[in-house]
């Protein structure tokens, strides 16, 4: 009698233990996948960008672009962007608002090239969200397949004519240094084409005698391209001539 009521306490105790023992396992089990259902709701890319997730992706374009032309081109078509984003109701940042956005534009009457860059920035608006895990890669991937508008027909362009180039020069005074400094300044935009930019950034040292002739070498100008600038000798006489008043010619610029 004693010895079945042992083995009944006994095996009570192991089924107790048992119980005990699922019942801390399974416990553990669920916490663990809440834990993770949690974590992957956590990492779960966008659809809806807020305006602080806007302005990160902004800055990571804008520290992607090396020319400070492009960083104002790109930062102002991301804020006009963003402005039309925010005043609508709860969009998911996808294809399909990008394109509302160009019907947007072409309501406007822009021309197809500022629309253009206007959607270029967008795109790589998109492209930086996705890479800092705010919106879904397949969300910025269908924005980046959204085309620009077609241009129609080509742009004749503008430009100076020989006589108005030769006027524009001889109205520079050369009396006066900063006179000389203008007329030099004049010579290397119509002489050898460049860029304010460039003008801006041009060193002494970059003018350098290649095979009997002068050029301006491994000149870097926009979107970082490298060029090297034959400079014809009318440019770099009055660029002589603006600089012979200086004594000391260190490796300033010619604008300054």
């Amino acid at each position: 009698m004693d010895s079945s009521r042992a083995d009944l306490g006994f095996s009570s105790l192991s089924r107790s233990g048992f119980h005990t023992e699922f019942a801390a396992e399974e416990a553990a089990r669920m916490g663990h996948a809440k834990q993770t259902a949690r974590k992957r709701k956590l990492k779960r890319p966008k659809t809806v960008l807020r305006l602080l997730d806007l302005e990160h992706s902004k800055s990571a374009v804008l520290n992607s672009l090396g020319a400070v032309s492009s960083q104002e081109s790109y930062g102002h078509a991301i804020d006009e962007f963003i402005n039309w984003y925010c005043s609508e109701p709860r969009l998911s940042f996808s294809r399909t608002v990008v394109l509302r956005y160009r019907i947007y534009l072409e309501q406007r009457n822009l021309a197809p090239s500022t629309i253009n860059v206007r959607l270029a920035a967008v795109r790589r608006l998109a492209y930086e969200a996705s890479d800092n895990g705010l919106l879904s890669p397949e969300l910025a991937a269908g924005i980046r397949r959204v085309k620009g508008v077609k241009r129609l027909g080509v742009r004749i362009g503008n430009w100076l004519t020989l006589e108005q180039s030769r006027t524009l020069l001889k109205n520079a005074s050369s009396d006066s240094l900063r006179g000389k400094r203008d007329r030099a300044v004049l010579a290397l935009l119509l002489g050898c084409g460049l860029r304010r930019a460039e003008v801006v950034e041009l060193k002494m040292s970059d003018l350098q005698l290649r095979e009997d002739h002068w050029v301006i070498a491994d000149l870097i100008g926009k979107g970082k391209h490298i060029r090297t600038v034959p400079m014809r000798s009318g440019s770099r006489r009055q660029l002589m001539n603006g600089l012979e008043r200086r004594k000391s010619l260190k490796a300033g610029s010619f604008a300054g």
